[in-house]
C-alpha cells in the first residue's frame, strides 16, 4: 500500500512539473537524473532551486528527504520543506504535508491539519489529481469526529497562498 502511494504521489509530482515554463532546463535536469536512478543528481539538481523558494522544488526535495532519495531520510527535513511549498500553494505538497500530519512523521500527528492540507490539495489540483487526493482526505476523515471535520474544513477556508 505503502509503495502505491509513493508510486502515485511521484507521478503526481513529475506531472506538475510539466507546468513549469521558467526554470525548466533545472526541473528537466532533475526529472531525467530520477529517471536514471541518479537520485544524489536529483538532490544537488534542486537544491539550489528549493533555496531561492521555488515550490516545485521543494515539494520534490521533500519527497527525497522523506524517501532517503539521494539524502538521508529526514521527516524533520521533509516536513520544512513541503511546508514552505504548500504555504506557496503547491498541490503536491500540500497532500504530501497532510499525510506527514496523518502518520506524526516530522511533525506532530494531528488529523485536523491532515485534513486541511489535503482538501486545499484536493481543491488546487486537476481532476486526475483531485480524485486521488480526496481518497486521501476521506480517509484521514475516517478516523475524525464531525466536529473535528469542521474545524478542518474552516481551516482549510480560512488559509491563503502565504499562510501556514
Amino acid at each position: 500500500m505503502r509503495l502505491r502511494i509513493l508510486a502515485a504521489g511521484l507521478v503526481l509530482l513529475l506531472c506538475s512539473f510539466h507546468a513549469l515554463p521558467a526554470r525548466a532546463n533545472t526541473v528537466a535536469r532533475a526529472n531525467a537524473a530520477y529517471a536514471r536512478g541518479d537520485y544524489i543528481a536529483v538532490v544537488r539538481v534542486l537544491t539550489p532551486l528549493a533555496l531561492r523558494g521555488n515550490a516545485q522544488a521543494q515539494a520534490f526535495l521533500g519527497f527525497m528527504y522523506e524517501n532517503g532519495y539521494g539524502a538521508p531520510q529526514a521527516y524533520d527535513a521533509a516536513a520544512d520543506l513541503y511546508i514552505q511549498a504548500a504555504c506557496r500553494g503547491n498541490p503536491f505538497a500540500q497532500s504530501m504535508l497532510g499525510l506527514m500530519y496523518d502518520k506524526g512523521h516530522g511533525v506532530p500527528q494531528d488529523f485536523i491539519l491532515a485534513y486541511k492540507w489535503l482538501n486545499l490539495a484536493a481543491a488546487r489540483a486537476s481532476k486526475h489529481e483531485r480524485d486521488y487526493y480526496l481518497r486521501l482526505r476521506n480517509a484521514v476523515a475516517s478516523k475524525m469526529s464531525p466536529d473535528q471535520i469542521v474545524t478542518g474544513q474552516r481551516l482549510a477556508l480560512a488559509w491563503a497562498p502565504g499562510l501556514p
